[in-house]
This record gives structure tokens, C-alpha cells and sequence, in this order.
């Protein structure tokens, strides 16, 4: 049974929030405070799967606490939902960049909630998968460490990036905006060159592995595996 910890202040939401979850199958545990969320999503005992959380907190708010978990390495990569009356995109984008996985405006359906849920959950267990090999390359992702044809690659951490969403998304292409907004963020606003030339740069590196990547021209880019 997956847990998820419910950081919210609010007693009639975090009540609903639980009964609604534990309906579906979770195992829900309501934290009241920024503080008490840390304590539990620290619990190396029952570290949760996702979890769901309020930005307007007594003491340490919810922002804070959000860059306090991606700061930790056993929370780094728990799935965190932002809750707010905060609708503006300014806002969105600020949750999003300090490591978000998803943001929900109060006030939401129940079902869209469990939607979204069940979405965040899919996506960080397929995520997960902490290698990549075929006939010719190798990916550690867990390590940063890519591997041509027996010899090691050194790319910054946008190629690596680059790297990794293209081959969790193999033979499926990526839209060039969508490796923007992965890469870059989703406040890049900038010239959209940029991805071109870092995957130019991407594909010289790699050498007799750099074919693995193709362009569709006028969408994106897939990755296609070495062979």
C-alpha cells in the first residue's frame, strides 16, 4: 500500500483528502504543520510515495519545505503535489521550479485530484529505472555516467538531461517545447536555438552513438536506441 503524506493545515481539507484516498487504496497521514511534514517525509521507515502539499503553512511554509525535501537525497526524488488557493502563473511556476511534480488550485474535484494522484504515482515509477543499455550504449542515470561503445562520455548536466528524457520517452517523440519545459524549466522563455545546438553538442559527443537521437523535422526529437 502506497503512502501519501498530506501536508495541510486546513483540518476539513486534510480530513477529505484522507477519506478520499484511503477510499482508493492509500494509505493517507496527515501532517499539520511544514515542520511535522518534514519529520514524517524523513521517516526512513515509511518514507512516503508522493506527497500532497499546502503552500500557505503555520511556520515553515509550504515553498520551504518543498526546497528542504529536494535538498535531502531520501526525499530528492518523492513525488510532491502543491495545494493552493494561489492561482496565478507566476505562482505555478514558481512551485514548479523548486521541484514540484504537479500543482492543484483550490478549490478541485475529488476526482481530479485522485487523477492526478494516480498520474504523479505512474510517472515517478516509471522514472525510476535507474539504467539504460543496448548494443552500444549504456546509461546509468542514478550515477550520470554514459558509456559509447566501452568509453566514457562527459556531458554537462543539460546533455545529460536531454539524454535522460529522450530515452525515458524512447521511440515516442519529443515535441521541442516539452524538452524545453523538462530541460530548461518551465519559466525558459528564450531562444528556442538553444535546444538545437545543445543537441548538436549532444550527438558529437556520443560519436558512433550520436545517430540514436533523430530529428523529426518541425516537432522535436526521439530516441531511437543504438545498433
Amino acid at each position: 500500500m502506497q503512502t501519501i503524506l498530506i501536508v495541510e493545515d486546513d483540518a476539513d481539507i486534510a480530513e477529505s483528502l484522507q477519506y478520499n484516498l484511503k477510499r482508493e487504496g492509500f494509505r493517507p497521514v496527515i501532517a499539520e504543520s511544514g515542520e511535522k511534514g518534514l519529520r514524517l517525509a524523513m521517516d526512513e521507515k515509511q518514507t512516503p510515495s508522493l506527497i500532497m502539499l499546502d503552500l500557505m503553512l503555520p511556520g515553515m511554509s509550504g515553498m520551504e519545505l518543498c526546497r528542504r525535501l529536494r535538498r535531502e537525497s531520501l526525499t530528492e526524488n518523492t513525488p510532491i503535489i502543491m495545494l493552493t488557493a494561489k492561482a496565478a502563473e507566476g505562482d505555478k511556476i514558481a512551485g514548479l521550479e523548486i521541484g514540484a511534480d504537479d500543482y492543484i488550485v483550490k478549490p478541485f474535484s475529488i476526482k481530479e485530484m485522485i487523477a492526478r494522484v494516480r498520474a504523479v504515482l505512474r510517472r515517478a515509477e516509471k522514472e525510476a529505472a535507474p539504467k539504460y543499455s543496448d548494443e552500444k550504449l549504456a546509461v546509468d542515470f542514478g550515477d550520470m555516467r554514459v558509456v559509447c561503445e566501452g568509453s566514457d562520455v562527459k556531458l554537462t548536466r543539460k546533455e545529460f538531461a536531454l539524454l535522460e528524457h529522450l530515452i525515458r520517452n524512447t521511440g515516442r517523440v519529443a515535441p521541442r517545447q516539452q524538452l524545453l519545459d523538462n530541460v530548461w524549466g518551465y519559466s525558459y522563455f528564450g531562444d528556442t536555438r538553444t535546444l538545437d545546438v545543445h543537441i548538436r553538442r549532444l550527438r558529437q559527443k556520443l560519436g558512433n552513438c550520436g545517430g540514436c537521437v533523430e530529428t523529426v523535422v518541425g516537432i522535436g526529437y526521439r530516441f531511437v536506441g543504438c545498433k
